[in-house]
């Protein structure tokens, strides 16, 4: 399984901080997040950048059982 890690906002909109998915392609793990997370994720998401193994990466990069998948949101701050 892929780990999906959260954070932040994300984390908050899922109420984990970590979770594992089944999934060939990061689009597929962020379908199933969505699926299990619901619209307040969904929103969350939308607004993400998304991240394999450390580095930016696209919906339709694939993945394994031993990657892990960061949905990084936005960073506010003053």
């Amino acid at each position: 399984m892929t780990t999906l890690l959260l954070l932040g906002p994300a984390r908050e909109a899922a109420g984990v901080a970590r979770d594992e998915f089944v999934g060939a392609t990061i689009d597929e793990i962020l379908d199933a997040a969505i699926a299990r997370y619901g619209e307040a994720f969904t929103r969350v998401l939308a607004v993400s950048q998304v991240w394999l193994n450390g580095e930016a990466t696209s919906r339709d990069a694939p993945v394994g059982p031993q990657d892990e998948v960061v949905v990084l949101p936005p960073i506010s701050g003053g």
